[in-house]
């Protein structure tokens, strides 16, 4: 508790530091990409990219942070969940940067830009200025407008045809599905979450450009780009620095994964279900869990799809085994007396979980593979409940 809030306060003052009154650089001045390795919470594991510019000369040494935003804003938590977060340019001191991802355990790069005095000068001006309260915020985007994107657009912006990225360096064939999963392997549960909320929109072959809303395809995308420097290309890159090294990881213990409560999911259903039948009876409280709980999970994604201007949750077909319609009909399943129509009902949520696993097969969209138990027991309740239909009007 005592590091979570440490790092909370951090957050807050690195993105509220007060802006320093504009100078002009010396010929020691320069300006670096910073590159953060993860953390071990799940909003930190991809990393962070930030801008550095120093200049010794005049005791200049600044932090330029697109990944900070207002806890206190208007609205945050609904805006938050709507996909309207507003993110905004912080800046800090690099000396209490670097403490803070010390403490957190986080390595950190320092890439030197190969540019002249002339051109630090546009940096320092532009983020000065990009840093004033009226001119910080933007609108984020976890996959296209994000702190490690932003650095892209902010060189483009300032050195335009100057520099030039080259993908040479990938050879992977990667969506962005895949590229989060990258980053999420020890974040079960996150991952788990991740693929419920995110659509069928993120398993499209992502292009070596779009990779670079990971901080560290941005460094990678830096370290190979050039810059027309008196009609010579040169790397864009001059020197490459540890400012923090990685840190040895923690061996996990045992973690209760969502592969493990579906499992048991699993096997209570079918237990149940075998029960059932055996009895030729219905276990009304099951079946409403079923139903239930399948339906609230589908509201939450049709909302997500529907609802929000999150641009990754469109087209989830997560839809199809967590089936929104399924929060009514919960409740016709606790009466003893079922309705005659619920069987073609049945019948659609079985085709249903057969369109869902043809989506899957042919890579439509990926579901997390700890489903698979949970679309078994469905399967088996939906299948005893068709074809026993008769028999399982009897109360348990």
């Amino acid at each position: 508790m005592k590091q979570h809030l440490f790092t909370f306060i951090c957050i807050i003052l690195l993105g509220y530091t007060p802006i320093i009154a504009q100078q002009t650089v010396t010929e020691n001045a320069s300006v670096s990409i910073i590159t953060c390795g993860p953390g071990t919470e799940l909003f930190t594991t991809f990393g962070h990219s930030a801008f550095r510019i120093s200049d010794p000369s005049l005791g200049i040494d600044r932090i330029y942070n697109y990944g900070t935003f207002d806890f206190h804003a208007p609205y945050f938590l609904f805006n938050f969940a709507k996909g309207k977060l507003i993110y905004q340019l912080g800046t800090s001191d690099t000396g209490r940067f670097i403490r803070v991802y010390n403490y957190e355990k986080r390595w950190i790069k320092e890439q030197i830009l190969n540019i002249d005095t002339e051109k630090v000068q546009a940096f320092y001006e532009f983020l000065e200025n990009n840093a004033k309260p009226e001119n910080k915020d933007y609108r984020y985007d976890f996959f296209y407008d994000n702190c490690a994107t932003k650095l892209e657009e902010v060189i483009t912006q300032i050195l335009g045809a100057q520099v030039t990225f080259s993908n040479a360096h990938l050879s992977s064939n990667k969506t962005h599905r895949d590229l989060i999963d990258d980053y999420t392997q020890e974040h079960v549960w996150g991952k788990f979450g991740i693929d419920l909320a995110l659509g069928s929109v993120i398993d499209k072959r992502a292009s070596f450009d779009e990779y670079r809303f990971l901080p560290d395809y941005m460094m990678q995308a830096f370290e190979h780009a050039t810059i027309n420097r008196d009609g010579e290309k040169v790397p864009l890159i001059k020197t490459t620095s540890d400012l923090l090294y990685p840190f040895p990881k923690t061996p996990k213990g045992f973690e209760f994964t969502p592969l493990l409560l579906c499992s048991l999911i699993f096997l209570i259903v079918s237990l149940i279900t075998f029960l059932d039948f055996k009895r030729k009876k219905r276990t009304k409280t099951l079946d409403f869990l079923l139903f239930f709980s399948t339906g609230i999970i589908g509201i939450i994604v049709l909302l997500l799809w529907f609802a929000t201007d999150h641009t990754a949750t469109y087209k989830n077909l997560n839809f199809l085994w967590a089936f929104a319609p399924n929060l009514i009909l919960a409740f016709l399943f606790l009466k003893n007396t079922l309705k005659g129509w619920l069987k073609h009902y049945l019948l659609i949520t079985l085709l249903l979980l057969d369109i869902l696993l043809v989506v899957w097969i042919f890579e439509i969209q990926q579901f997390n593979t700890a489903l698979i138990p949970l679309i078994l027991a469905l399967y088996v309740r939906y299948i005893y409940l068709f074809f026993n239909f008769k028999q399982a009007l009897t109360d348990a």
